[in-house]
């Protein structure tokens, strides 16, 4: 298991310069052809988004006041507001509008038919099934490490690859308002996540 804190992580500036990309991990390690990569994105203005072609992304707001997401693809924009993933095929030429300004995302993408993301808010402790990878970001409160060693406050979090061994449990609620978002990235075939 490796841990991450937003504040150590580089920061890559976007090429329309709408904002800028902190990368948690990915699989391969740098490879721009990844099976799975999770980001933190700093959202600064209305603009486009990157096309991913072949990439399901899934985007989950931990800072910022809501966003609209648009494309000639979908019948209705989508709302995003914090806390709520949001699925959707990096194919489509997605245009963001930030109403009340900027905002930062977890963003998770997946190569389609070879990964599933599953994404969801979680408040009890986190128990990572054999053979996934996977990302916790704290939102609120503090966590404990599945082995004891560190606490993690909001902004900083846990992932590990698919053939890493996680501890019974990779992190457990400390605080009555704990709350983290949790990735559970599936290799295909896999048995679906456990949590709680």
């Amino acid at each position: 298991m490796h841990a991450f804190d937003v504040k150590t992580l580089t920061a890559g500036r976007w090429h329309n310069g709408g904002g800028a990309t902190r990368e948690i991990a990915s699989h391969p390690a740098g490879a721009s052809g990844f099976e799975w990569r999770a980001s933190l994105a700093d959202i600064d203005r209305d603009g486009p988004f990157s096309l991913f072609p072949g990439v399901d992304r899934t985007l989950t707001l931990v800072a910022g006041d809501g966003m609209r997401l648009s494309s000639p693809g979908l019948r209705a924009p989508l709302l995003a507001r914090t806390g709520e993933p949001l699925a959707f095929p990096g194919d489509l030429a997605i245009d963001a509008d930030l109403p009340d300004g900027a905002c930062r995302a977890l963003n998770i993408m997946v190569r389609r038919g070879r990964w599933t993301a599953r994404v969801q808010q979680v408040n009890a402790r986190v128990a990572p099934p054999l053979g996934h990878a996977g990302v916790l970001h704290v939102l609120r409160g503090h966590w404990r490490t599945g082995d004891g060693t560190n606490v993690l406050a909001p902004g900083q979090g846990l992932w590990w690859h698919a053939d890493e061994k996680a501890p019974n449990h990779a992190a457990a609620p400390l605080s009555a308002d704990a709350t983290a978002l949790w990735a559970d990235l599936v290799p295909s075939g896999s048995a679906r996540s456990a949590c709680g």
